[in-house]
């Protein structure tokens, strides 16, 4: 695994916790929501700098190394 790869699964990795935690609470979500703007920006930058489009096996592959209860690769 490439550091710039690396570096792409982590940021999504936060991302989607960032999301998570934002959509927890629908009520309060719309105050959350703008918070996502800066792990958006951090995922999309990672991942064009490891040459991925986010769609692609072998990310995934680097996600579920990092984090197998997103992926359901742990079951």
């Amino acid at each position: 695994m490439r550091k710039d790869e690396l570096a792409a699964a982590q940021a999504y990795v936060r991302l989607l916790e960032a999301t998570r935690a934002a959509l927890s609470d629908p009520d309060d979500a719309p105050v959350y929501l703008p918070l996502l703007t800066s792990p958006m920006e951090e995922a999309d930058g990672a991942l064009r700098r490891a040459g991925f489009a986010g769609n692609e096996t072998r990310f995934f592959e680097l996600v579920g190394s990092l984090r197998p209860s997103l992926t359901g690769s742990d079951h």
